[in-house]
């Protein structure tokens, strides 16, 4: 069983060369843009991980995508959790180096392959990135994503009543509703009991309905 840990939140000061991290850049966004064509992650972007990379995303309050290693970066975060998202587009618009950290931000959009009534495609509002720390030799040690979670349940709602979700993402929220954690997702913490729901929702109704 794999270790299950989330990356430092602040990375080690280790410099690089500011040509080798923006050569990094550029290779992984070559990576990216062939994996988008194929619709074939598994393929492109592995190579770009050390071996024992971690690769995480927050889900909420209480919940964690983590892979630990390249091998379960390919199999879990690019493979599994990419299925259903075959024909979407993450592309990349500003690109932050910091060569004297080893780090690199990257601001992406979350692009559906559906258009509204309007012309215009589903996406996920609001900010979506990567933080990056490099591991030399033109791979990366660990990548966190950040995206609005908000933004993007209500994008899939959108998509839900349009008819558009992929059956397989379909069936991924049909487990996660059901309280099944799916590969690579874990809890922070123990979850609240029933009582402690209770109490915090109506706390939260009575600040609603009067203001104390």
């Amino acid at each position: 069983m794999s270790d299950k840990r989330v990356p430092s939140i602040v990375p080690p000061n280790k410099g690089y060369p500011r040509e080798e991290l923006e050569e990094m850049v550029k290779r992984w966004l070559q990576a990216n843009i062939d994996a988008e064509k194929e619709g074939n992650w598994t393929k492109h972007l592995p190579p770009m991980y050390t071996e024992d990379a971690v690769y995480a995303w927050n889900i909420g309050p209480n919940e964690e995508f983590v892979a630990n290693g390249r091998q379960e970066i390919a199999d879990v975060a690019l493979g599994y959790q990419m299925k259903g998202f075959e024909e979407w587009q993450y592309p990349y618009h500003d690109i932050i180096i910091d060569e004297q950290r080893g780090t690199v931000i990257g601001f992406w959009k979350q692009v559906s392959p559906y258009k509204r009534a309007d012309g215009t495609y589903y996406d996920i509002a609001g900010i979506g990135g990567s933080w990056f720390e490099y591991g030399g030799d033109y791979q990366w040690k660990w990548q966190r994503d950040f995206f609005d979670l908000g933004n993007a349940k209500e994008c899939f709602f959108q998509l839900a009543g349009a008819g558009n979700l992929d059956s397989i993402v379909k069936e991924k929220i049909h487990q996660q509703a059901k309280g099944i954690l799916l590969p690579g997702h874990q809890k922070l913490r123990p979850e609240l009991s029933k009582f402690e729901k209770m109490k915090n929702t109506m706390a939260m109704v009575k600040i609603a309905l009067t203001g104390k």
